[in-house]
């Protein structure tokens, strides 16, 4: 295995391991990173690097469209789940100003007779990009297969069954972003940054793109350190409905995405994180294993689809 170093005013060190090591030689490397920092990198992820490639050139495509052809796949009132949210729209938790992107969503289609079906609306498609769909159905799918991989390594680590997230996931609300930071231009808000300080809303989630610099997470100690990813790597970070459901063992931890200087600033930023989420009707509540008896209160047990809409509506897409 391998350590990342992050950069800092001390340095820190995140779990660098290989998923295709057997997942009990690397669940307790993965899961004191995630319980210290919230943070992993993963290399042998599974996604192959064709797709990857294929994938980021289809995301250009589309994000050097003209704004008017992009808003056209814009969904009123679908709370950005699914389609195009331009630029200006999203802000971080309690933050004063929007987050300097814009971003495409893919998620999961399930057939209207499915018990789950009122959760996911169907996705669109640009018809502008040839091979889009196909492309980023077979990314959605692969994403998907690593997350899995990369839960049951927690699991093992929590010391539950290997397989006690499958059913939690199955038909699970995950979705895909495609992330366009733009050059900064001289008309951006005071204060704005590509991506504000924030924790997500899910159960993990799974960045490629991150080679490029600008992610940084925040410690314990309360100082910002920068993610150095390897060229390949994936990285994977816990969100706020694991650390609901491990009563904080594992933490979900703010990180952000702060402005480059130099040349950097005139340069666009992309990035393809997967938001792996429990299924709507899951109910999150702490694990018995990860309560000591000694908590004067613990969180109350809520569905997985309340969470997410009460997260959604505190950052402006619901």
């Amino acid at each position: 295995m391998r350590r990342i170093k992050c950069a800092g005013m001390n340095q820190i060190n995140i779990a660098s391991v290989s998923l295709a090591q057997p997942l009990n030689e690397i669940a307790d490397e993965l899961g004191r990173s995630f319980a210290e920092y919230g943070f992993a990198v993963v290399r042998d992820h599974g996604i192959p690097q064709d797709l990857i490639d294929r994938a980021e050139a289809a995301s250009k495509q589309f994000f050097a469209l003209p704004d008017a052809i992009k808003r056209g796949y814009k969904i009123e009132g679908g709370g950005g789940a699914r389609g195009y949210t331009p630029f200006g729209t999203e802000k971080a938790k309690d933050a004063d100003v929007f987050d300097l992107k814009e971003f495409w969503h893919v998620g999961r289609e399930l057939s209207p007779s499915h018990s789950l079906a009122e959760f996911m609306g169907p996705n669109v498609w640009p018809q502008e990009i040839d091979g889009f769909e196909p492309t980023f159905s077979e990314l959605y799918a692969s994403f998907e297969k690593a997350g899995s991989r990369a839960l049951e390594a927690i699991a093992l680590h929590l010391g539950l069954e290997q397989t006690f997230f499958d059913p939690t996931i199955e038909d699970g609300n995950s979705v895909m972003r495609l992330l366009h930071y733009p050059p900064l231009g001289p008309d951006a808000p005071e204060g704005a940054i590509r991506a504000a300080a924030h924790g997500d809303i899910n159960t993990i989630t799974l960045l490629l793109g991150a080679e490029e610099a600008g992610l940084e997470l925040l410690t314990k100690a309360g100082e910002w350190h920068a993610v150095e990813v390897p060229e390949g790597g994936l990285v994977i970070n816990v969100g706020d409905m694991l650390e609901r459901l491990t009563n904080g063992a594992l933490c979900s931890t703010t990180h952000r995405v702060v402005n480059p200087r130099g040349p950097g600033a005139h340069r666009s930023r992309y990035s393809m994180p997967f938001f792996l989420h429990f299924r709507p009707d899951y109910l999150i509540e702490p694990l018995a294993s990860c309560v000591s008896g000694d908590e004067e209160e613990l969180p109350e047990p809520i569905s997985a689809h309340d969470f997410l809409m009460q997260r959604l509506r505190e950052i402006n897409l619901a």
